[in-house]
Order: C-alpha cells, then sequence, then structure tokens
C-alpha cells in the first residue's frame, strides 16, 4: 500500500506519521534487548512531549545471526491469534550483547548487529555483520511510521476507530544493485524490485500478480533475509513508493519481522528453517511419476485401467496413480465418498490395480469445503464442524460447490471428524492425498470456533492448519518418514508438510517460464520439493510443448502429468505417434533418466530437508551468490548441488543460457565448456542443456534402471567429473539414511567397499 504521492506528498485519504527521532533507549522486558521510544516529531522543548504519537521499536537478538524488530504504537491492542509455530524444532541459545559507542548503541547476536544513532534528534538504525561495518540494510530518516485511511480531520476521530483503518509501516534500504527474491510462490519478475507485492492467498493461477503460497520471507542479493512473522494480510512496496526502499506494511498496531544474516542464501535458509521447520521428508516413491485422471474430462475404471494398461506397454512405468476431483460426486465434494456409479469397488479396483503392478501407489483429490448436496452436510453442520458467520449461521456460498461451507479446522472436534473421513479412505488403499484449495478463506462477517483467532489472520493461515492435518494423519497411518500429499495452498511454515504444486498454468511456452519463476521463488522461501502439472494444465498443449515440457518436468523433485479438460497420457497428445520423437517416447526416456538419477536425487533430497534448501528447482543464486549474472536467471535452475538444468521454450530446440564460473560437462556427450558466460545450443527432444558441475562424483542407477525405488548401492555407475582432493558422494538407503561415503583421496575414490553388486567406475572429466 503506497501511503505517499511521490516524494513530497501524501497519498490521497491518508494522514502518516513518521518517527523524528530516537528520544530514549531501555531494556526490553527480556533483559536481553534494546527497547527505543521514537516521538513522531522532534522533541526539542517538554511542550513537544504532548499531543502526539510514539512508536516503540524493540529490537531482540533471536539467535546467532538474527535479530527481531517490533515496532508498535498503541500496545494496549490484543495479540490475537492466530500466530506462526515459531522454533518448531527447538530455539537455539543467544549469546547477545548491547555496547554504547561513539557512533551510539550496538546490539549484537553473535554474527549480526544493529547500531542506533547516537546523534541528537536522529532517527536511524544500521544493520552490519558484528565483525564489520559494511552495512547489509538501515531504517532511516522517515522510514518507520503509521497512517490512518481515511485521514481524520482532528486527532478527536480517533476515539471511534470503526471506519478508520490504522497501519504501521517499515522501510528498509535497498542498495544499489540490490535485488530482492522469493515472498513465496510468485510468478511475476523474479526480481522484486520495482514490484508491489500483497500476501494474501488467491485462486488465481499462474498468469496474474496473485499466488497460491504467499510467504512472508524474502532474501536479498546482500546477504540477508526478513521475515515478517504474521500470517495476516502484508503490502509491500518494493522499490515502488521510494526506489531505494523496501516497505513493508499492515493494517493495525504492531508489525515484527526478523533480520536474518547469512551472508550466503545457504546460511539465510538454513536460519529461516530454524525459525518456521524444516522441509518435511518424502518416501522414495513419491519421486517416480505420477499420472491424473486430468480434471473434468470423462473417466471411470475402465478409464483408468486403460490408462496405466497403456502406459506399461509404452515402457512408461508409473509410480502413482491420482484420481481427481470426480472420484467424488458432482455436488458431493468433498465427503470423502467415491462415486458408486464410476467405481462401484473402490477398494477392489485399487487392489487389483497394485496387484497388476502397473501402478504402486494411489492418490485422491480433496479440498477442506462441503457442498451442501452431500450426505454428511447436515451432520457437519448439526456438530460444529463448519465456519459460522456472526449471525450464527454456517457460511455458505455458490462459488466453486453449491452452497458450499467451510471446515472449521480450529474446532478439535471438526479436526478429529476430518481425520477420521482420511483414515477411510487408507482403509482401502489410498496412499497420498492432494490437498487442493484453501485459499479462498473469507475474512469478513465470519465467526471461528476458537475465539482468540482474528479472522484476518485466518485467511493466509488456514492453509498451515489444512495441510498440516492431512500430513500427520497420513504420518499416523504410514510412518513420519511415507508421508506426502501434493499441496497448492501455503505459508510461512508450509514447507513442513510437503510437497506442493505450481497450480493452474497454461499449456503454453509463457506459462512454463511463468511456473519456472513461481518454483524458483518458493524455493527460496525454504521448500524443498515442487512439482508442476506438465503440459500445462489450462487447453491441450501441442506435442511440441508437451515433449519440452516433459523434459525439465521430470527434473523437478516431483513430476506430475494432469489436465483440466484433456488426458495427458501422451498417445492423446500426437495422435500416438511411435517414432523415437512422439511424445509416448520421449516421456519414456526422461522417466528412465530420473530412475537413473534416483541415488543422486534422494541422497541430494535428505541434505536439501537438514538446510531448508529446494532440491529442485534451485535458484541459481544459491549455489553461486557471488556472481551477480546468478540473481539473475529465471529460466535455468539447479538440481541439488551439481546438475544445472535450463529448459527449452523454443519448437526448434534453440535455447541460451548461462554457466557460471568452472568447467562443466554436457550429461548427454561428455563434451566440457568452461564458464563464466553465455552459451547457445540446439537440442531434440531427446535432449536439454543438462551439465554437470566440476568437482563432482555422481551416483547413477545402472544403465537401463527404470525403477524408481532400489537398492541405490547396488549395481551403481559412479561418474567422476574433474573430481578433485576431497570431493565426495553420500549413498543413501530406501529410508534416506546414510550408507556409503565415497570420497577423492590421493586420486583414488575411497568408500567404495561399501557399495554392491557389479560397479562401474567412469571418468568422464579430468
Amino acid at each position: 500500500m503506497k501511503f505517499r504521492d511521490g516524494q513530497w506528498l501524501a497519498a490521497e485519504g491518508v494522514h502518516a506519521e513518521y518517527a523524528e527521532e530516537v528520544y530514549r533507549i531501555s531494556s526490553t522486558s527480556s533483559g536481553k534487548g534494546i527497547s527505543l521510544l521514537c516521538p513522531t516529531k522532534k522533541i526539542r522543548s517538554r511542550g513537544d512531549t504532548l499531543n502526539l504519537s510514539t512508536l516503540t521499536i524493540d529490537i531482540e537478538p533471536a539467535f546467532d545471526g538474527v535479530l527481531s524488530v517490533e515496532t508498535t504504537h498503541w500496545q494496549g491492542a490484543l495479540r490475537r491469534g492466530p500466530h506462526f509455530e515459531l522454533f518448531p524444532d527447538g530455539k537455539p541459545e543467544v549469546e547477545s550483547s548491547v555496547v554504547k559507542g561513539d557512533k551510539g548503541t550496538t546490539l549484537s547476536s553473535g554474527s549480526l548487529s544493529a547500531t542506533v544513532s547516537g546523534k541528537e534528534h536522529t532517527f536511524e538504525i544500521s544493520f552490519h555483520p558484528a565483525d564489520g561495518e559494511k552495512r547489509l540494510t538501515a531504517l532511516q530518516y522517515r522510514s518507520v511510521g503509521l497512517a490512518y485511511t481515511p485521514a481524520p480531520t482532528t486527532p478527536m476521530q480517533t476515539s471511534d476507530m470503526r471506519n478508520i483503518k490504522h497501519h504501521i509501516f517499515t522501510q528498509t534500504t535497498i542498495g544499489v544493485g540490490e535485488s530482492i527474491h522469493g515472498l513465496g510462490e510468485r510468478f511475476g519478475a523474479f526480481n522484486k524490485v520495482g514490484q508491489t507485492v500483497s500476501l494474501w492467498n488467491a485462486d488465481g493461477g499462474t498468469s496474474s500478480d496473485q499466488a497460491y503460497k504467499n510467504i512472508s520471507f524474502w532474501m536479498s542479493s546482500r546477504g540477508y533475509g526478513v521475515f515478517i512473522d504474521t500470517p495476516e494480510r502484508v503490502d509491500l512496496e518494493i522499490g515502488s513508493e521510494r526506489c531505494c526502499r523496501a516497505q513493508t506494511s499492515v493494517e493495525g498496531q504492531r508489525l515484527k519481522w526478523y533480520l536474518i544474516y547469512g551472508p550466503s542464501p545457504r546460511e539465510i535458509l538454513q536460519k529461516y528453517s530454524i525459525l518456521t521447520g524444516t522441509p518435511g521428508s518424502v518416501p522414495a516413491w513419491s519421486f517416480g511419476l505420477w499420472l491424473s485422471t486430468s480434471f473434468t474430462t470423462s473417466y471411470d475404471e475402465a478409464t483408468v485401467s486403460s490408462f496405466l494398461s497403456g502406459m506399461k506397454a509404452r515402457d512408461i512405468p508409473v509410480e502413482v496413480f491420482h484420481f481427481d476431483c470426480f472420484w467424488l460426486k458432482a455436488f458431493q465434494w468433498c465427503d470423502f465418498e467415491f462415486d458408486s456409479d464410476m467405481f462401484p469397488d473402490p477398494a477392489g479396483q485399487i487392489a487389483r490395480l497394485k496387484a497388476e503392478g502397473t501402478v504402486k501407489k494411489i492418490c485422491v483429490w480433496i479440498n477442506p469445503y462441503l457442498g451442501q448436496a452431500s450426505p454428511v452436510f447436515a451432520e457437519a453442520a448439526a456438530k460444529g464442524y463448519l465456519l459460522k458467520r456472526l449471525n450464527g449461521d454456517i457460511f455458505q456460498w455458490d462459488l466453486w460447490q453449491t452452497g458450499m461451507a467451510i471446515i472449521d479446522f480450529t474446532n478439535p472436534s471438526a479436526c478429529a471428524w476430518f481425520t477420521s473421513r482420511l483414515n477411510s479412505l487408507f482403509d482401502i488403499g489410498i496412499d497420498c492425498i492432494k490437498t487442493d484449495f484453501g485459499e479462498r478463506i473469507p475474512s469478513i462477517d465470519v465467526a471461528w470456533h476458537d475465539p482468540t483467532v482474528d479472522p484476518r489472520r485466518m485467511h493466509n493461515y488456514y492453509s498451515f492448519l489444512y495441510n498440516a492435518l492431512v500430513y500427520r494423519a497420513l504420518q499416523s497411518r504410514f510412518g513420519p518418514r511415507s508421508a506426502v500429499l501434493f499441496a497448492r495452498s501455503a505459508t510461512a511454515g508450509t514447507q513442513r508438510f510437503p510437497l506442493t504444486w505450481g497450480g493452474d498454468c497454461e499449456s503454453t511456452p509463457e506459462a512454463m517460464a511463468e511456473s519456472i519463476r513461481g518454483g524458483l521463488s518458493l524455493g527460496l522461501c525454504g521448500f524443498s520439493f515442487w512439482s508442476v502439472d506438465i503440459g500445462g494444465f489450462e487447453g491441450s498443449p501441442a506435442p511440441w510443448i508437451y515433449k519440452r515440457w516433459v523434459a525439465w518436468g521430470l527434473l523437478c523433485s516431483h513430476s506430475r502429468l494432469h489436465g483440466s479438460n484433456s488426458y495427458r497420457v501422451p498417445w492423446t497428445v500426437d495422435n500416438d505417434d511411435a517414432s523415437p520423437e512422439g511424445c509416448s517416447a520421449t516421456l519414456a526416456k526422461w522417466t528412465h533418466l530420473k530412475a537413473r538419477l534416483m541415488p543422486y536425487l534422494f541422497a541430494q533430497a535428505q541434505e536439501s530437508t537438514r538446510g531448508g534448501l529446494p532440491l529442485s528447482l534451485r535458484a541459481m543464486c544459491i549455489e553461486f551468490p557471488e556472481d551477480p549474472t546468478a540473481w539473475t536467471l529465471d529460466r535455468q535452475f539447479m538440481v541439488g548441488n551439481s546438475l544445472l538444468v535450463t529448459p527449452i521454450f523454443e519448437e526448434d530446440g534453440t535455447v541460451q543460457f548461462y554457466l557460471p564460473k568452472g568447467r562443466w560437462t554436457n550429461f548427454f556427450t561428455g563434451e566440457v565448456k568452461a564458464g563464466p558466460g553465455w552459451v547457445e545450443e540446439t537440442h531434440s527432444f531427446a535432449t536439454l542443456p543438462l551439465y554437470v558441475r566440476e568437482g563432482t562424483l555422481l551416483v547413477l542407477g545402472r544403465e537401463g534402471e527404470k525403477r524408481t525405488v532400489y537398492d541405490y548401492a547396488e549395481d551403481v555407475e559412479v561418474r567422476s567429473y574433474f573430481a578433485e582432493e576431497c570431493t565426495r558422494a553420500v549413498v543413501v538407503d530406501g529410508e534416506g539414511e546414510e550408507v556409503v561415503v565415497l570420497e577423492v583421496k590421493g586420486g583414488e575414490i575411497v568408500g567404495r567397499e561399501g557399495l554392491k553388486g557389479d560397479c562401474v567406475f567412469t571418468v568422464v572429466s579430468a
């Protein structure tokens, strides 16, 4: 939200006041932080202390390299929930100090310091590394304030705030050349400088400024990140109100955020995951190919069986089959009952599919809503499981489902009921759940079961409660490392309940690029696992688009074929072209390649979850933060530490991409190219730019491996790419536990005795 009309004027209808000086510094209640009393005019006499606003800024050490900054106007305002679950794995000890010196008062939290200027009648807070004075960012003159909309004509009007909105805002400096990234799964420009961003979950597709997954965290190219500690709507003007500042504002009386010092992106994400939680683990089988019925297409038991037998006949292994919305009877979503007209024996069908070996796992679609035509609607309404309006009526509307109501996850009884319905699905052979929707949660004229929550804060936070409940139900049934869901909505902390996919994209090259930007941005918010609707969701992809999408879609951490009103089995896309360049052959090739990569992928997955890193799509700046170009790259990505992937957006296969400093080896041909620099290539549908970083020991499944789950230490191929002394590769078992460590010592690879079977060692680049 903009509070100013240019640099000199207040915006129309806005009254803004700013912290003009730091009048007094005292200790916070913890005894470890500093509390700044900041009047909204300079105090030059006793009379200046009357009839004005003050802002209190509390700066607290959180843990090493992290400080919290909370700005408050009226401290009597209630702290209504819900609140983010911070430090879910425990809060580290903090070593802090407060020192007064010539330049002011400095609070240090390990490697990060904040210095409050000691100049009289001055407001400036500089954030910098504790071992130096290089500024990361700062709060400067007129950068912290409050605002009223509409502007009151006299101070007396603020005695009645029913028709006046109150805002708190801060503006951190943006340095020359600084870029800002993240803020959830955002499909616009990768660098957010120059953008207005509202963190408010919405079902807006991938071609708008809305987002399904709004995450209140951003990362700067200057070596720090900012986590905004509120699930309510946050409005950001990132170089868009003042070109040199990133403004964060909320409606209310207080605003709290954490400044996280890296300096590297890896260190920033590690510390962010300490704050909000490390990503959950996913089972090895989830990395295989997922095939869907698609959305509004016609499907029944015979359709499903024909799809799976057709994939098997074309040598395309399917790990998971997904039943989308119409496994349920129309108008009854989501009552957890198979449509008996289409699927008369769901338990038997699922058992038969698994016994035939055409698929190993089954997924079904759900949403957290209930149409009034459902037989269980009356029960849920009578027992208080549904969100209500202020007058006591059930909240209903006709958007999506007729007479649709919303499950109230603040009600423990509703949660228990919802879990029991999930268990009924697990009982008949369902292995995983697609948790769709959860964005359009009303914030006006609603009353939650828990009276302590603020409906405005529940809007985004609902996605956390929804996905947490389903993920924990899966863990309870299948084990802590065997749970996986497929979520569309998210907020900060939802990375603990993997995985997510990118929502409703069109079947165009532009939508491919949008989706990649979304995946890169979400990965910079601590989400390890991400997927996309291969071929696009809306529309019917041209064969060339389908094949280009398949190539990079099978190099995402998770890979699913899914559409809206058309199928995504390959033979329906190109009239069953049986040539080596056809959709079926292309899909088979890339599915087989991912199976071969599983020893590498699954080991990298464990490292990613420990560090809060994206496995794929991993932004280039995470691996190469010292390269300024890496912060601009939004059409290529890393898979783990060592593989560089560039999707192709042209039918003729031409593509340009950037290689950072070092020697890079083409995975398919063995050709070596040196970076830094731009490269142009042309590719068939059987390849794309897939380059291996120097200093890599790459562990692959054997030639011809087509399974997703196998012994990753048996019959493997170990490829060496300019491997030097101490180059390492970790091999894990099917549970993600480390079983072998290979390392170059004295020019030899040691640790190979831990491998089994007929293993091959190949020096590709030396």
